[in-house]
């Protein structure tokens, strides 16, 4: 087995070991969300990406899940123009779109200048494929902000005024870690590191939510109605179905991104300019702060 090198908060911690067991089971919310559309990491042999958004379009059918945003990097067109059928199967299937950059820039890495003309790249693309559909949520690149307070008012001033809502991320497992191994191990053949794998992959995702429920509960007194980050990759294709019924099973039902973000606990997400913890710090009740992914899959199936 994989073993786990992940880190859960102390309320989470607390629980696990004076209970022996994760938190009692009731009814949650989880709005589903995923981001990179159309292309995310390392393929399989013989695996497309048309085939990789239908396996989770149809696992978002099967749960019964309403209509789930994807966030996209337009510029993937460009490199690969059989990727606009990704986006097309999306917005056919019901689920709507959201701007996550044309590259994907971080905006660390660039002027601001350069981070709104990439925002601003998207749009013609989104515009298209939405019609008259409500494409305006964004969600930042790694989730980074900007480094000071007056970066992360000025990007956020300039969101407002194009009509933005900052798509906030307060469950995560770091699922984008599996799926580049699940290729390689795909490729090889190699049936038990893949067993492992998804092993691994539902543990991570079990323990997060026990941490953002922990977490959330110790600030609040309460559970907010938690905003998953996933990607559309093979792996997250092969496992969706399962992972939604792990879910389930913890207790929890799926919303959509509006209704998640209309909690008060998302008003400094959703109304601008800056006026609030940013996304993506750790003390924000029920943001993602543990590492869950195995240390190991970086080596997995690689070669030698």
């Amino acid at each position: 087995m994989i073993p786990f090198n992940r880190r859960l908060g102390g309320a989470a911690l607390a629980i696990l070991l004076f209970t022996g067991a994760p938190m009692a089971a009731r009814a949650q919310q989880i709005a589903l969300t995923f981001d990179d559309l159309p292309s995310h990491s390392a393929l399989p042999k013989g695996e497309t990406r048309v085939g990789v958004a239908g396996r989770i379009i149809a696992a978002l059918d099967e749960a019964d899940a309403p209509p789930s945003y994807g966030f996209i990097n337009g510029g993937s067109v460009i490199a690969d123009p059989e990727a606009q059928r990704v986006l097309a199967l999306w917005v056919a299937a019901g689920h709507p779109l959201g701007n996550h950059t044309w590259t994907h820039l971080r905006l660390s890495d660039a002027d601001h200048a350069a981070f709104q003309n990439d925002v601003q790249l998207n749009e013609p693309l989104l515009a298209a494929l939405m019609a008259e559909q409500n494409w305006r949520w964004f969600r930042y690149p790694y989730l980074f902000e900007g480094g000071t307070p007056e970066s992360r008012a000025g990007i956020r001033a300039f969101l407002a005024g194009r009509g933005y809502k900052i798509a906030s991320v307060t469950l995560s497992f770091d699922d984008y870690a599996w799926n580049a191994p699940y290729a390689r191990c795909a490729d090889r053949g190699d049936t038990a590191a893949i067993e492992r794998l998804e092993t691994s992959y539902l543990a991570a995702a079990h323990a997060s939510f026990i941490e953002a429920r922990a977490r959330s509960q110790a600030a609040l007194g309460r559970d907010i109605p938690y905003v998953l980050l996933m990607h559309l990759g093979a792996f997250d294709a092969r496992m969706l179905a399962r992972l939604l019924d792990q879910y389930r099973r913890d207790g929890a039902t799926f919303i959509t991104l509006d209704e998640a973000e209309a909690d008060p606990f998302y008003r400094g997400d959703t109304v601008a300019p800056f006026a609030n913890d940013p996304v993506g710090l750790p003390s924000r009740p029920g943001q993602p702060t543990g590492a869950f992914a195995p240390a190991d899959l970086a080596r997995l199936c690689q070669p030698g």
